[in-house]
């Protein structure tokens, strides 16, 4: 007689399908935002079930949380201690810095940011849950980053987490504002941005 345990309805049966599901959630969140996003047309995008959908991430606000999580692992990349390319803590902040910028500037990323702006007035938990999932898990991932430099005689960091929130602050600059209202930001000026940002940030923790 079997004594294997049946798999639970719905549920599904490999880490592919449940990659689809995120990545057809986070297309329809990108494209049209979160409310309008239903689970219906996601479970339809990804060739699964409602119940599968369900089953594995319990609500909309979950799956929205694995979403914008699965979007920004392509930021924190950048911050992992084994992909950092080689060179200088100077070279290395720059890669850093072009890299955020590049990523934060994506028409489909300022079209995102508007929308959950504008839903959040209405149910703010879905900011808080855009926060947890994004850009709170990115500043602990270069916190580490930071600190791990500090650690290694790179840096002289005594607060990773505040130093990562001034680096970023200086790398976006005014850059930041204008892309949300729809000015153009040049190549060379956002460069001029970052290497200022680096050379501030070595001023005040560098290791020299």
């Amino acid at each position: 007689m079997s004594t294997a345990v049946p798999k639970k309805q719905g549920r599904p049966s490999d880490l592919a399908k449940r990659k689809a599901i995120v990545e057809a959630a986070a297309r329809s969140f990108f494209d049209v935002g979160y409310a309008a996003s239903s689970i219906e047309q996601i479970a339809l995008n990804a060739a699964v079930s409602k119940v599968t959908i369900y089953n594995n991430f319990g609500d909309k606000r979950a799956l929205f949380a694995a979403a914008v999580e699965l979007e920004c692992e392509k930021m924190r990349g950048h911050f992992s201690i084994e992909d950092m390319p080689r060179g200088s803590i100077r070279e290395r902040l720059t890669v850093i810095g072009k890299a955020m910028f590049a990523f934060l500037s994506r028409p489909e990323m300022i079209q995102f940011e508007r929308r959950i702006a504008a839903e959040t007035e209405s149910e703010p938990a879905i900011g808080k849950a855009f926060l947890e999932a994004g850009p709170w898990r990115m500043k602990q991932a270069f916190s580490a980053f930071l600190a791990y430099a500090s650690a290694n005689g790179e840096l002289n960091v005594g607060d990773p987490q505040l130093a990562a929130e001034q680096f970023v602050s200086m790398c976006k600059g005014m850059g930041d504002l204008e892309r949300r209202f729809g000015a153009e930001v040049s190549p060379e000026e956002s460069d001029r941005r970052i290497a200022g940002a680096v050379d501030v940030f070595l001023a005040a923790y560098g290791a020299d």
